[in-house]
């Protein structure tokens, strides 16, 4: 293995733990209560760059996801899913699911989200 691949490789691993953990950040930092303007923070700028930066690169749009398949493609890997979820569930649990469930799924879930963090951030009273 050449010094470039060992580093295609390397930036392979560390976007599947910096996305993976990022994704998790996103679905359930809201469970703990001194991340809570974090998480909304972070949710925020998802979901900026799904429909802002969608305008110009696909609605959905995530440069994490552009730069770790950039990476993917570098290394030879082809036919890669047009969204990062559904490359998860390919790669860690070899399951194959349709983009328009897994886009659904994915909204659904990041939307609860965000509901549950502007509720906890603004709308839940404060215990004294």
């Amino acid at each position: 293995m050449d010094e470039n691949e060992f580093l295609l490789k390397l930036g392979d691993y560390f976007f599947m733990i910096f996305h993976s953990l990022l994704i998790l950040f996103n679905l359930f930092a809201w469970l703990y209560k001194p991340l809570l303007k974090w998480h909304l923070a972070v949710l925020a700028l998802t979901f900026a760059s799904w429909g802002i930066l969608g305008i110009w690169y696909g609605l959905g749009y995530c440069p994490v996801t552009d730069w770790h398949f950039n990476i993917l493609k570098a290394l030879g890997v082809t036919d890669l899913p047009q969204s990062y979820i559904n490359y998860l569930l390919q790669r860690l649990f070899d399951l194959h699911l349709a983009d328009d469930v897994v886009d659904g799924l994915t909204l659904g879930c990041s939307l609860a989200a965000l509901i549950l963090s502007v509720y906890l951030n603004f709308f839940r009273k404060k215990r004294h």
